[in-house]
């Protein structure tokens, strides 16, 4: 075989030959596992987030719920609030109502006290007053002279105007 510019063909296909064995050993001895371990290394980590995302979906769906019973709470103290608020204005018009209640009370009782001790002065004063304007008379009358008549007779007619 005369090929032009020194080819020996029997070479190109020997080089060929060793090149298909070496792509061939370098396949299946480093690209397929190679390729193996990095699908699996994918399907790993594809499989954590998947993992990571249910996880994280869990989280938030628990977080709403607790975020729901959060405001639920919030919204039973407020109301809570609210009628403890109510009852204490209510104890406080009934109590502030008993102490009007217990004030006019005392003060009635202390106006009727007053009149009874008004009545009693009077009838005191009264009674005094008599006694003195007997004692008075009684000792104008001895100082008359025991003229009692004719004392009785002026002081009717308004002309006594004390000793004579």
């Amino acid at each position: 075989m005369n090929i032009p510019l020194n080819i020996d063909l029997q070479q190109i296909l020997l080089h060929l030959f060793n090149f298909v064995i070496l792509a061939g050993g370098l396949y299946l001895l480093l690209y397929r596992p190679v390729k193996e371990f990095i699908a699996k290394r994918e399907a790993h980590y594809q499989s954590m987030e998947r993992e990571a995302a249910e996880k994280l979906a869990r989280a938030e769906a628990l977080e709403a719920e607790h975020q729901q019973r959060l405001n639920a709470v919030e919204q039973e103290l407020r109301e809570r609030r609210t009628q403890a608020t109510q009852e204490l204005a209510r104890t406080t018009e009934v109590r502030l109502a008993e102490a009007r209640d217990q004030a006019d009370k005392i003060i009635s009782d202390a106006r009727e006290t007053a009149r009874r001790e008004h009545d009693k002065i009077m009838g005191q004063t009264q009674k005094e007053l008599v006694d003195l304007a007997v004692i008075a008379t009684e000792k104008l009358a001895l100082n008359y002279g025991g003229n009692y008549d004719q004392f009785l007779d002026l002081a009717e007619r308004g002309e006594y105007h004390g000793e004579s």
